[in-house]
């Protein structure tokens, strides 16, 4: 890669690899760095481990031509000339007769046809020593494709060629990061008023989903706006840039949050794709620093993977189902969302605005809270006026800072923090369905046990599953959730009991049977239960939003669906298809909203009645039990209703939940594509007999959770976990930059 336009990086005793916001402020105040410095560590890490990481899956997978992407941190991004054939991914590929795969290849971008991106199929790269986690930087030339090169020149440097948008020259006056942090330096120097600026120069990225005046924003698609920074920032981004921080990056994703699927309609795809990872069109796919083979997670994938190998400081990410929590747990660091509506969601992308949350991804819970109390306006607090779930009873927001809640309470034995605290653990999202299941499963049981109780002194107690065997040395809860749900369910959403599987003796879809249900007169069936339940209804609120956010932007080229889609390159012929059929689906009218509304009131209650009548102050669970799959090979299938890679109670309620490192996986089932009978398709199996013992450990999750508004709790359990632990750990491919270079 050529040489950076940024100025080399000063001179100084701190570095940046694991450092927390404290620990940025203390050596700024302490001259060891400044924030000009800083932010030239970060540039110089993007530069050295933003590139590509996956190659492309080809008939032969015979070598191609070298192909440039995006600059990025100074450089094009240089994509790998190596393929893989696509019989390493799909076995007995010469017997499948099906559809026209979509296989890898190189093409230039809607967006700008100089630079080339990778489409269909993909693979993940062992040893890549990248991780493509950020999409674009916030650096002067390079944070527009609209506004590039000579058409960002400083104001300093000149008029603009005349060949650049009319747009530029107002773009152009706003300080890219090196700048505001040069600005910062210069006013403040070793004297940040932290008070007034918590965040000073805490370099956050934000998922390509949250507009910013000064760098693009497309939702991580490829698309051709006539103008690619937004008019106006997001809400969160306002917030946190007012109180100090410095807006350096947008992270990759899974586009548009996932984009919510395809809604169905007459457009089908052309060609068929397979592969596990999460992917953007502009930005490609990011890989896990623990393993570059192995997929982040998403939607904000490259906002946990960015964070865990020190690429920033901590990022905003999102979530519809699970989005910020699970790439974090697969990523080693803590994801923070609140009770719904916390924190604001105004100027942003989302896949569905009844779910969408915003959230925190850093390496500790203090950081994570401390950028939690920096997002509250002065005088609105955390209201927004763009985002009609902030109207929340001020009862639900904490009186006191969040960050306070870190510490230990009032009176709290020092050997034994938690001993005042009644835990429940959700045996319902520790079942072994699958061998893949038991080794993480297993982990976090030993953590609960081990830790929160004999360590931190609390009480623990556990629900009860038909799937899960019984712990004799733990109390069972005296009410569950299978009784909660009997007693609820039924009168709040009978229809759900429609679906529900038979019991012996009685019509269960009836009133009589429902009736003596939940009064303990008659079985509950075993299927209507946590798990599924929590399976969402598909809605057509994508559709709704994006044209939203897409009015609401105002942009002269890209005005709706049908000039978004006609402006739009997409990563694959699935994509296409789905595309063009949320442009069609103009109807709003569903079944899953109908679902998703009433069960959110439904589990809200059943939530807080076993909470309530067991006396529990917050849950406990693994954040999920399914190892991160290979990039471009099968994921894990679905059984029991067991979400694939997430348990998304959390985000469908819109209660508060923190995920913590709790530990690493060396045993991992490898899942696998297999024909089908009849050739024409590929479905995945469950490895249940080969276990692998991975090289690389991968990390493993542990989240606490509780009912709206009980972040405190939350955090407090979260935080003594975290203490006593100390489970994160930096990623050996990825560790400071001077390191690398004398091994080379």
């Amino acid at each position: 890669m050529q040489a950076s336009r940024a100025t080399p990086r000063a001179s100084s005793r701190f570095h940046i690899e694991e450092a927390t916001i404290a620990d940025v402020h203390r050596a700024i105040q302490q001259g060891e760095t400044t924030c000009r410095a800083t932010v030239e560590s970060y540039v110089e890490r993007a530069r050295a481990y933003n590139g590509a990481c996956t190659q492309l899956v080809t008939r032969d997978g015979k070598p191609i031509l070298p192909a440039t992407g995006p600059v990025r941190a100074g450089a094009p991004v240089s994509f790998p000339t190596s393929t893989l054939s696509v019989a390493s991914v799909l076995p007995t590929f010469e017997a499948y007769s099906g559809s026209p795969l979509d296989l890898g290849r190189m093409e230039p971008t809607q967006s700008d046809p100089a630079v080339q991106q990778q489409y269909g199929m993909v693979a993940g790269i062992e040893n890549a020593g990248q991780i493509n986690a950020l999409s674009t930087l916030n650096i002067r030339g390079e944070r527009s494709v609209t506004c590039k090169a000579e058409c960002d020149r400083a104001p300093a440097a000149g008029p603009l060629p005349a060949s650049c948008p009319a747009s530029c020259d107002a773009f152009r006056r706003q300080p890219d990061a090196l700048e505001r942090a040069s600005e910062l330096d210069a006013k403040y120097g070793r004297r940040p008023d932290l008070k007034a600026m918590p965040m000073y120069c805490v370099a956050l990225s934000f998922k390509d989903v949250y507009d910013t005046t000064d760098m693009r924003t497309t939702g991580g698609a490829d698309v051709n706006y006539a103008m690619d920074a937004p008019p106006r920032d997001a809400t969160v981004v306002s917030e946190l840039r007012a109180k100090g921080a410095i807006i350096y990056a947008k992270a990759n994703l899974d586009e548009y949050n996932a984009g919510a699927g395809d809604p169905g309609g007459a457009a089908r795809p052309t060609a068929r794709g397979y592969g596990a990872g999460a992917r953007s069109t502009w930005g490609g796919t990011a890989c896990n620093p623990y393993d570059t083979a192995r997929e982040t997670g998403g939607s904000s994938s490259g906002s946990a993977a960015g964070v865990a190998a020190n690429l920033v400081q901590c990022s905003i990410c999102e979530e519809t189902g699970g989005s910020c929590r699970q790439p974090a747990w697969r990523n080693d660091i803590v994801a923070f969302v609140t009770t719904k509506g916390l924190i604001p969601y105004g100027g942003a992308i989302g896949a569905d605005p009844y779910l969408d949350r915003g959230g925190i991804q850093c390496r500790t819970i203090a950081d994570a809270a401390a950028v939690l109390d920096a997002l509250k306006d002065p005088q609105r607090g955390y209201f927004d006026p763009r985002d009609i779930y902030t109207a929340l009873p001020k009862g639900l927001i904490s009186p006191q800072p969040y960050a306070s809640y870190t510490a230990p309470s009032a009176g709290a034995s020092a050997k034994k923090p938690l001993a005042s605290m009644r835990i429940g653990i959700v045996r319902e999202y520790m079942v072994k369905h699958a061998a893949n299941d038991r080794a993480m499963s297993d982990i976090v049981n030993g953590e609960i046990t081990k830790v929160l109780r004999d360590q931190l002194g609390a009480a623990i107690v556990e629900s009860v599953d038909p799937l899960y065997p019984d712990d004799p040395s733990i109390p069972n809860m005296t009410y569950t959730f299978q009784q909660a749900l009997a007693e609820i369910l039924p009168l709040h959403f009978p229809e759900y009991m429609q679906r529900a599987s038979a019991v012996a003796g009685y019509d269960v879809a009836k009133r009589d049977y429902m009736v003596k249900a939940g009064e303990g007169l008659a079985p509950w069936p075993d299927s209507v239960n946590m798990r599924s339940v929590n399976s969402p209804g598909s809605a057509t609120n994508f559709g709704y939003n994006l044209a939203q956010y897409l009015l609401r932007r105002g942009d002269e080229r890209v005005k709706d669906w049908a000039t978004l889609n006609a402006n739009a390159k997409y990563y694959s012929a699935g994509r296409v298809a789905a595309m063009k059929n949320w442009e069609n689906a103009i109807d709003l009218v569903s079944a899953g909203m109908t679902q998703n509304l009433k069960m959110r009131e439904v589990l809200r209650l059943v939530v807080m009645k076993v909470m309530r009548q067991n006396s529990l102050d917050v849950l406990v669970n693994p954040t999920t039990t399914i190892p991160p799959a290979k990039i471009g090979f099968a994921n894990q299938p679905q059984v029991n209703s067991r979400p694939v890679g997430r348990f998304p109670t959390s985000a469908n309620i819109g209660v508060p939940e923190i995920t913590v490192p709790a530990g690493f996986n060396t045993v991992v089932y490898e899942p696998r594509f297999a024909l089908n009978a009849s050739k024409d398709a590929y479905v995945t199996v469950a490895n249940e007999d080969t276990p692998s013992t991975l090289s690389r450990p991968m990390p493993v999750g542990i989240s606490f959770w509780g009912g709206p508004g009980e972040e405190g709790v939350v955090i407090r359990a979260a935080a003594a976990y975290e203490a006593a632990t100390h489970h994160r750990r930096e990623p050996q491919a990825f560790g400071a930059i001077r390191t690398r270079r004398a091994t080379q």
